[in-house]
């Protein structure tokens, strides 16, 4: 296990459009309950619940509660430090924003996954706006469909 404090410098560069010094900065009073869920986040690459977070840190013999740990991913999230996925037919989902990317989820089986896709974000943006009045936007693209698995597995 990488026990990465949010207070060193992480790395050099931007992850998102967030820079990491601006990210720690948002971490305000530390808290090592919040650091464990943090560390947990940033080595994981499974988009866990809330509830399989809340499992991880009881295993790694973490003393929070259950309440702590969802104060503590919507801290995360409200910080811009995690991104909540919310899942249509499902529990949310938290990531750490290691780079950017996007996320395609499968409606079947809730499973998220990561890929990278570069597009124009500035030109999608004035398209939206023009084409329905929304004006905030976040900085990456989430698809729906069926996955392999599910596919593979079901009469669809």
């Amino acid at each position: 296990m990488t026990n990465i404090n949010v207070c060193d410098i992480l790395l050099a560069s931007k992850i998102g459009t967030i820079p990491i010094l601006e990210r720690q900065r948002k971490m305000e009073k530390y808290s090592r309950q919040r650091q464990e869920i943090l560390d947990f986040l940033i080595e994981s690459y499974s988009h866990p619940t809330a509830e399989e977070v809340y499992k991880e840190m009881k295993k790694r013999g973490s003393t929070a509660s259950k309440g702590t740990v969802y104060r503590n991913l919507n801290f995360l999230t409200d910080k811009g430090i995690i991104e909540k996925i919310s899942i249509q037919n499902g529990a949310d989902r938290y990531d750490y924003l290691k780079t950017p990317h996007n996320h395609a989820i499968c409606v079947k089986c809730n499973t998220v996954f990561d890929f990278e896709y570069n597009f124009n974000a500035k030109k999608l943006k004035k398209t939206i706006k023009e084409k329905t009045n929304i004006e905030k936007f976040s900085n990456y693209i989430i698809v729906q469909g069926i996955c392999k698995k599910c596919l593979e597995n079901q009469n669809f």
